[in-house]
């Protein structure tokens, strides 16, 4: 069968390829075209990778507002490839500005839509949720409270686990030793704090010197910030400059594996943080305004997925308009090793585990799709 799948973002990419390495097992003549990046077009095939999400990583009100043309050129020469290649599925990653009006037009067209990772509709920009139960014909979730909200909303979803779990054990299996690893990136002996200020420019400039400052307080660890490729080294240094912190850059999950404990930004570093049993304090700079609207803007209780999932505050969280760098030393040396924090964030990352659910996640939801549309198809021909 014919796969079309669009992923906006890096972590869409990680997603995606693990996602099509396991239709392939269902499905092993499938035909994929994509929009996505370099680990997709590795399975996929580069000429069938029709966007790069590099050239579609619009975020924030501004940067939308100035590359408008830009995006819808980049909608409408999607909207193109799809009826060119006439898919038997559209498979949707996450990314919903872009993505939920190629749903629209792909349901347009009698194309069944399936939405691999939703949008987190249930934490901002809940009215997306009207458009997922009109154009989307199957919902796949990787988060265990979600079950409920969506079904609140009148949308059955299917969960199957978490492919965070899958990316992380593949990733840990090609990593270098840990010597080796640090003498690769400049690293010394010494302890290591990873600094996973975010995967924007935004983020960064709103992160990163405050989780520096606490560098200059605890002189026995060594601070290493986990950059990305698309983010220039320059970027990052202009926060850091004259500070003792190092750069390692697209090693995420080999910084993560041999660190003490992390300082990070809200999102899904939080969650793999978690999952690589690294205790970890979550740091997010917003605001004025935002801090003083924040009980009326935000919908849920927490910002890490690590206590939503849990349901109750497991690690701590500082999202404030000029968060405390004394707080912030205090409760990173609490969860150091010694600290008297530590094995009990410990113990909760074990439930968080059972929570979230184990390896193959991937191939399971991949199974559902190829099976999903197979019966469709059956149903159609009879």
């Amino acid at each position: 069968m014919k796969y079309y799948i669009i992923a906006g973002e890096a972590s869409g990419d990680l997603h995606g390829s693990n996602l099509m390495k396991g239709i392939r097992k269902s499905d092993p003549q499938a035909e994929f075209r994509f929009c996505g990046g370099d680990m997709m077009a590795e399975v996929g095939g580069r000429e069938n990778l029709v966007k790069h999400y590099r050239e579609m990583s619009f975020f924030g009100f501004v940067q939308v507002a100035l590359n408008i043309r830009t995006i819808l050129s980049q909608m409408g020469e999607c909207c193109r490839d799809i009826l060119a290649f006439q898919p038997d599925v559209v498979i949707l990653i996450d990314y919903p500005g872009f993505n939920i009006k190629i749903a629209e037009f792909a349901h347009s067209k009698g194309i069944p839509v399936h939405y691999y990772i939703a949008p987190k509709v249930w934490a901002w920009k809940e009215h997306r949720v009207k458009a997922l139960r009109r154009f989307v014909d199957k919902l796949y979730i990787i988060f265990p409270f979600e079950k409920e909200y969506f079904r609140g909303k009148g949308i059955e979803p299917h969960f199957e686990g978490n492919p965070i779990v899958d990316a992380i054990a593949e990733r840990c299996a090609a990593a270098p030793e840990e010597s080796e690893f640090r003498q690769q990136n400049g690293l010394d002996e010494r302890p290591i704090v990873a600094l996973l200020a975010g995967s924007r420019v935004s983020e960064i400039k709103a992160n990163l010197r405050f989780m520096a400052q606490i560098a200059e307080r605890i002189p026995t660890h060594q601070f290493v910030v986990a950059g990305v490729g698309w983010i220039s080294k320059e970027q990052y240094e202009q926060y850091t400059a004259n500070l003792d912190v190092k750069f390692v850059c697209d090693k995420t999950y080999e910084l993560l594996q041999i660190s003490e404990a992390a300082v990070v930004t809200s999102g899904t570093a939080t969650l793999e943080t978690a999952l690589f049993g690294i205790p970890e304090l979550v740091v997010y700079g917003i605001p004025w305004l935002y801090e003083k609207g924040k009980p009326y803007l935000l919908k849920i209780p927490f910002v890490s997925l690590v206590n939503l999932n849990l349901k109750r505050e497991a690690v701590r969280e500082m999202v404030v308009y000029k968060p405390s760098v004394d707080e912030a030393e205090k409760e990173l040396r609490s969860i150091l090793i010694g600290g008297e924090k530590r094995e009990k964030m410990l113990a909760d990352f074990d439930e968080l585990r059972s929570i979230i659910g184990g390896a193959g996640a991937s191939d399971r939801f991949a199974a559902d799709i190829v099976r999903t549309i197979q019966n469709l198809k059956f149903k159609i021909q009879n």
